[in-house]
């Protein structure tokens, strides 16, 4: 039977559908927090990554293993025989002959080790993602735009597993003692490049699209400007560094603020040709690492200074922090060329560069998508 109708009621009403609030906001989000826990379990791996490899460079392990065998090489030598084997390859490169003559079993055992844990550290990052990234577009839970972003992470870590081996293999030619400063500076930076990707997209991810369109409206476009330049200088200084432990130039002058008793290291440019000097003169490695640090800290002091004037008190936070981190980072450099750079020291140093290098990416994207705060918090 059909129901009865008021007489005011127009024929064909339907009941009213009522708009879900913040439906726009949400259309293509995706699986955003659990995004970016995966990239944050990324992101504390690769500082590990980075970490590993420097002790693998400072303890002279990174050349224990002349082969690249991205499958068989995941396992270790398993029986006396096959350790006798890779032992028996390693005594045939110029690093055995001409700095390990000598070097008894156990002591090879500890530097092979250190290097094959940097490798299967690498097989293991490579896993992560690839498990997440194929879970994620399976469930089809990667929000609108980010398929193409988190492919390149994989991308890149790709590249930097060839790249680690084209390194390695330049400390396996004659006369060489260990890797090439410059495929070292390649291979950290970019590590650093990796990293710097996880980090932003992390920040990107702790917000709401919504939330960062609205910031983006009311962001220090010079403070962005500036950030972009602080970012490229201290990338710059990162790859100094690279070149710094490829040849352990800062074990060469430890002495500051002078190099020597003078402003210049002596005979800078002894080597030919002369771009060889940038490179591989410990005296002016060391010498340009220095100065583009003070142009940085300089840079940074007075981006800090500015930021200070920012009525938004995130923006003058995320500054604050910089700044501290680079005081220290300042101070644990000069310490580590005083002391002539013992694996403690310099491994702390090129730690604080990773937290560095995020806090500056930090501080670029605070001033680009800042938090909107009331007028009686301001």
């Amino acid at each position: 039977m059909a129901t009865k109708r008021s007489i005011f009621e127009e024929v064909g009403d339907s009941p009213k559908q009522v708009a879900t609030p913040g439906g726009i906001a949400r259309a293509g989000i995706g699986a955003r927090r659990a995004i970016r826990s995966w990239l944050m379990m990324l992101f504390a791996l690769v500082v590990i990554m980075i970490a590993v490899g420097g002790l693998t460079r400072l303890t002279d392990s990174g050349l224990s293993i002349t082969e690249w065998a991205p499958v068989t090489g995941a396992l270790p030598p398993l029986s006396a025989e096959a350790w006798e084997t890779e032992f028996d390859k390693y005594r045939q490169i110029p690093q055995y002959q001409l700095m390990n003559q000598g070097m008894s079993m156990s002591e090879f055992k500890v530097i092979y080790y250190w290097e094959w844990g940097h490798r299967q550290l690498g097989r293991f990052i490579g896993l992560v993602w690839a498990v997440g990234f194929v879970w994620f577009l399976a469930r089809r839970q990667i929000p609108a735009g980010w398929t193409g972003r988190l492919l390149l992470l994989g991308g890149l870590g790709g590249l930097q597993g060839a790249i680690g081996w084209w390194m390695v293999a330049s400390g396996l030619q004659e006369g060489m003692l260990s890797v090439a400063s410059y495929r070292l500076a390649t291979h950290l930076g970019l590590a650093f490049v990796i990293f710097g990707f996880i980090a932003w997209y992390i920040y990107e991810l702790s917000r709401t699209p919504a939330d960062l369109l609205q910031a983006r409206r009311i962001g220090d476009a010079r403070l962005v400007s500036l950030g972009t330049l602080l970012v490229g200088l201290a990338f710059v200084q990162i790859l100094l560094g690279a070149l710094v432990a490829g040849i352990d130039a800062g074990r060469a002058f430890p002495d500051w603020p002078l190099m020597a008793g003078g402003f210049f290291p002596p005979d800078p440019f002894s080597l030919q040709p002369v771009w060889r000097n940038f490179f591989e003169d410990a005296g002016l490695v060391q010498f340009m690492h220095r100065m583009a640090g003070y142009i940085l800290f300089a840079f940074a002091l007075v981006l800090w200074w500015l930021a200070r004037k920012s009525a938004n008190r995130n923006i003058k936070a995320a500054f604050n922090m910089m700044m501290v981190v680079m005081l220290v980072q300042v101070v644990l450099g000069i310490f580590t060329v005083i002391y002539s750079a013992p694996v403690e020291l310099a491994i702390t140093h090129q730690f604080v560069a990773v937290i560095l290098w995020a806090v500056i990416l930090r501080v670029r994207f605070v001033a680009q998508y800042p938090k909107p705060q009331s007028v009686r918090t301001a």
